[in-house]
């Protein structure tokens, strides 16, 4: 990760003032939440879906009425939500947690339009400062949402916080490509088409240049997982995909 001054981080490829970077970052999705899912499908070729189906074995849920309490971080449109709703049982019961109200607008609508509107809550909220009591969840997720948090050691501590002993905590997150010769075509892919069709299917070409750039900011997989043992988490660990385009994290509250 490129290395910051005091007081300061990245949005995408410039630097910030840290208390400006969640006001950018609010922006960059109220432009494009009516189409996020929509550009998921096409700038991953539709390899989004089965990025969040390990996402979603792994978390496991149980399939009977045994309760089961999920908060999903940065998870405004639902997509997480829904999907662990489907996998579990009558006690499931997700909460989906984001700063931008725009996004979650776009998730209760798509909650009433499946009837899952007693299964699943929407809550608006900051990463580094839930609004949950401690030890409340038994799970905690985080998909492609948190390099866009200013103070990422601030919001790991709050999912250990809310997590229950015994609670997990799960993060997809894109990474850095490690297989030779697919690193250079990745990168022309990101910073050259990705715009494009953001542009074109949101018109908004800056909110996915900034999403591209972010990646490169964010820490590599070892790092990060670092980063989490610090935060309080046990038995860490990450699995990464596709020839490391993403990485899912895993770490234990016991």
């Amino acid at each position: 990760m490129a290395q910051q001054t005091e007081g300061a981080t990245h949005f995408g490829s410039q630097e910030v003032p840290l208390a400006d970077k969640q006001l950018l970052v609010d922006g960059v999705f109220r432009s494009v939440a009516r189409r996020y899912d929509l550009m998921n499908d096409l700038m991953s070729g539709g390899l989004h879906r089965a990025w969040k189906a390990a996402l979603i074995t792994a978390l496991n849920p149980p399939k009977n009425t045994k309760p089961f309490s999920l908060l999903d971080v940065a998870g405004g449109t639902g997509d997480i939500a829904f999907r662990a709703a489907e996998a579990g049982g009558e006690g499931f019961h997700a909460v989906v947690c984001d700063i931008n109200p725009d996004m979650l607008t776009v998730g209760r609508e798509r909650a009433a339009k499946h009837a899952l509107e007693h299964r699943i809550s929407f809550v608006e909220g900051n990463a580094e400062q839930l609004q949950f009591p401690d030890r409340h969840f038994d799970a905690y997720t985080i998909a492609f949402g948190i390099r866009n948090v200013p103070r990422i050691e601030n919001a790991l501590k709050e999912a250990f916080r809310v997590l229950r002993p015994g609670g997990r905590f799960l993060c997809l997150e894109f990474s850095h490509v490690d297989l030779p010769g697919l690193e250079r075509l990745y990168e022309l892919y990101s910073f050259n088409i990705i715009p494009v069709l953001g542009r074109i299917v949101t018109g908004d070409a800056d909110a996915y240049r900034y999403l591209v750039e972010s990646i490169r900011q964010f820490p590599k997989p070892t790092a990060f997982a670092d980063m989490i043992r610090a935060a309080g988490f046990s038995r860490v660990s990450f699995e990464t995909m596709s020839a490391g385009i993403v990485t899912l994290h895993s770490g234990w509250r016991l």
